[in-house]
């Protein structure tokens, strides 16, 4: 996923310093404060969709029955609150305001309800998050593989599966593994750690850095688009979220975070250790659904952990709520890995996400079907791409590059990733977001361009009679490009308002990926009745710990005025943490907020000392700078002024940001 958005610092400054509005994790997304719940299909809409039915294979019900496989413990109510009941609505007819694809995929996550058994000595508890607990069972008690988003769903899954274990139920946790840094395998690390307070815990290499780092330059932003790409303010219904793809949903409460005693694979590639006398082999795979993620093989148990690398559907390339673009490349050769390596012993599959995989033949097919198909986004996008295939025209045209064997797969679909973004993805990470057209190398700013598109149009009146017109007969793709013009140019115009949100809400029904039928609602929710209460924003005091002050300073440029800090000229200062023994020198310098570890204080116009456990408690809203500096915690020499000048040349970012124009009251 993914996640990682929800795991952001957000920090503000205030004039003699920094501090910190963080807010405890938590989700709110049913905490609407406007009643929503969308118009119905379309009559093209509901053949739309009824088309594409017509090209399904609903007689390969395999993920269903692996899916269902080895249940040892139904939910008892309590645990299937935690998520499942927001669902109860999903029912074997699909509706016609969801892509039948996806509803299948809705139907398909709806089936994970309690704990299974994986193979001997290996259990999941799947269904109350995102992502599947792993119960693994060593030599003294049980190793947790990836323990969900956060500690209240984590010590839940887990308590329920202590009660209900045909083995070792009275073992105790003795370990802990995250697979990779997005928060829905890290998250509730707190409350295992909680119940039994000396396990030990081991991650992916280089984990805690990508953790820290991974949103924080452009968190504010992500956090903005995250709540569009997850429809955090929509209703849980057939006209708002039917699904999050990977699983269900996502649960709710706090995001925590505990810093592994033992990062894998620091040496290289490959890794063998022993954890609690289990032999466990493993692969780094960062860089692929990871910026730090790795897999695992069990040799005696035949078991194949494949992390996010694989699950029921084709991942993100490209995460639309923003991130780095990530290598279809050496994702679809990290599994050609696996298949070289274990693909001859592995007799079960099993991983963050879905339902594991049983059976040497079928484990291979699925892996080279999942191998083929990141290949193919990757090697067909840049033969597109070496053809001609502009970036705006690359997402239909490699659709028509899918052979039938891969299209005909359900476990290769697009639900949380596109073919269509995957391969925008690929394209620009090779060749950027121009297409080489000079038309396109330098456009006029978004409203300016609206308002001559309008002009071109005959007017906006013009224009929505003709985008009236293409709406009943079904043209919603076009009808959508127009509107945005119009309402863009004027955001008054409430008629091109309503039939543009009419539009956005006809395409997202129309869509399979979970993530575009999102962002096209909440889109409609916003342009007719405003931005919603609902939106993540999290903070994670585990996560902020681990910042260091290096990833601090360089958030903190990103809040820099140039053009008023300018008005400072050269401004210099040491910032010593006493506790660490660090020395940052930072000079603000040309409009710009630059910063280095350096082995001892510069000469500079002023020297911060202040530890860096006091940071972490600024960072956390338990304190000020100013608070610190009164009561002698903190301390400035020098030059009083030169915090002042860097702080006051700092502002705060908009979380609710325009993303669509909305009504104004």
């Amino acid at each position: 996923m993914k996640l990682s958005a929800l795991t952001l610092a957000i920090i503000s400054t205030v004039t003699l310093g920094f501090s910190s509005t963080t807010i405890a994790a938590q989700h709110e997304h049913d905490h609407i404060t406007v009643h929503y719940e969308g118009k119905a299909a379309t009559q093209h809409t509901a053949q739309h969709n009824q088309a594409i039915a017509e090209t399904l294979n609903f007689t390969d019900t395999k993920a269903f029955e692996q899916s269902s496989k080895n249940l040892i413990a139904k939910f008892d109510k309590a645990t299937a609150d935690i998520l499942r009941a927001e669902f109860a609505f999903i029912s074997e007819q699909t509706p016609d305001s969801v892509n039948p694809s996806l509803y299948r995929q809705a139907q398909l996550n709806m089936v994970p309800n309690g704990l299974y058994k994986v193979s001997d000595g290996i259990y999941q508890v799947r269904g109350t998050d995102l992502s599947n607990l792993t119960l693994i069972k060593g030599k003294t008690g049980w190793i947790a593989y990836d323990v969900l988003l956060t500690k209240e769903a984590s010590k839940a899954s887990l308590s329920f599966a202590l009660k209900n274990l045909p083995e070792g139920s009275d073992l105790p946790v003795v370990a802990m593994i995250y697979s990779h840094s997005h928060a829905d395998h890290f998250g509730g690390a707190r409350g295992i750690q909680e119940m039994f307070p000396n396990v030990e815990v081991y991650g992916s290499h280089n984990i805690t850095k990508e953790i820290v780092d991974e949103n924080v330059l452009a968190g504010n932003a992500m956090s903005r688009r995250a709540a569009y790409q997850y429809g955090a303010t929509l209703g849980k219904h057939d006209h708002g979220i039917v699904d999050a793809a990977l699983g269900k949903g996502l649960s709710k409460g706090e995001i925590t975070y505990v810093a592994p005693d033992y990062t894998l694979n620091g040496k290289g590639k490959w890794e063998t250790i022993e954890i609690d006398g289990l032999e466990m082999v493993f692969m780094d795979a960062s860089g692929t659904e990871a910026e730090s993620e790795m897999i695992t093989y069990i040799p005696s148990k035949k078991a194949l952990w494949t992390g996010e690398l694989t699950y029921q559907g084709m991942h993100n390339i490209y995460t639309l709520r923003g991130a780095k673009v990530r290598d279809a490349l050496k994702w679809s050769k990290d599994i050609n890995e696996m298949i070289s390596a274990f693909g001859g012993d592995a007799e079960v599959l099993f991983a963050s996400h879905s339902a594991p995989v049983w059976g040497n033949k079928d484990i291979n097919q699925f892996l080279r079907l999942q191998r083929d198909n990141y290949g193919l986004v990757h090697n067909q996008t840049l033969r597109l791409a070496n053809s001609g295939v502009g970036i705006q025209d690359i997402g239909d045209a490699i659709q028509d590059t899918i052979p039938e064997t891969v299209y005909k797969a359900w476990h290769t679909n697009g639900y949380h990733g596109t073919y269509s973004h995957n391969a925008k993805a690929v394209y620009n990470k090779y060749l950027g977001y121009f297409d080489m057209n000079p038309a396109n190398l330098n456009p006029l700013p978004t409203k300016l361009e609206s308002a001559k598109f309008v002009e071109y149009m005959g007017g906006a009146d013009a224009a929505v009679k003709r985008a009236m017109d293409d709406f009943a007969q079904g043209e919603y793709r076009f009808v959508a490009t127009a509107l945005n013009k119009v309402v863009m140019a004027d955001p008054s115009n409430d008629t091109a308002r309503q039939l543009l949100a009419d539009t956005y809400e006809q395409l997202g029904y129309q869509s399979e990926g979970a993530g575009w039928r999102n962002i096209y609602l909440t889109g409609a929710q916003e342009l007719r009745v405003g931005i919603q209460k609902g939106a993540p924003k999290t903070a994670s005091a585990d996560v902020i710990s681990e910042m260091d002050m290096p990833t601090l300073f360089d958030f903190l440029a990103v809040k820099i005025d140039s053009q008023q800090a300018a008005k400072h000229g050269l401004v210099k200062m040491n910032i010593i943490t006493p506790d660490t023994k660090q020395v940052l020198y930072i000079e603000l310098s040309n409009g710009n907020l630059s910063n280095n570890l350096v082995d001892s204080e510069q000469t500079a116009d002023a020297n911060l000392i202040i530890n860096k456990a006091d940071v972490t408690q600024i960072l956390l809203g338990k304190t000020t700078l100013k608070a610190l500096l009164a009561s002698g915690k903190a301390k400035i020499t020098g030059d009083k002024t030169a915090f002042s000048k860097i702080a006051g040349s700092m502002v705060e970012f908009d979380p609710a940001f325009e993303i669509v124009p909305t009504p104004k009251s």
